[in-house]
């Protein structure tokens, strides 16, 4: 009897093993049932990610006009203003929740 049982051990191995696989197949992270969150999560990353471009182009061009090729006196005025935190007499100043 014993014999007989050890007979049935390899199939029963591959038997779980292949119902592993399928399970993961299926709902793993990668699975078949999980492509809507994949969907919405890069929908989301890919909203993030428009929203670092704009801001990389607008500190970029911020950059570029801080250069010695084209450097733009208002913004060299507006930036040391804001970082010394003074601001002219004629200036309205609005504070804000920052």
């Amino acid at each position: 009897m014993l014999a007989r049982l050890k007979s049935y051990i390899p199939i029963t191995i591959l038997a779980f093993l292949i119902f592993y696989f399928g399970f993961q197949a299926l709902t793993g992270d990668r699975g078949l049932l999980s492509r809507g969150e994949r969907n919405a999560r890069l929908k989301e990353k890919s909203a993030t990610l428009a929203e670092l471009v704009v801001q990389r182009q607008d500190l970029e061009r911020r950059a570029q006009l801080l250069r010695d090729q084209g450097l733009s006196i208002e913004l060299l005025d507006e930036r040391a203003r804001s970082t010394l935190g003074l601001a002219d007499p004629r200036d309205y100043v609005i504070r804000t929740g920052r």
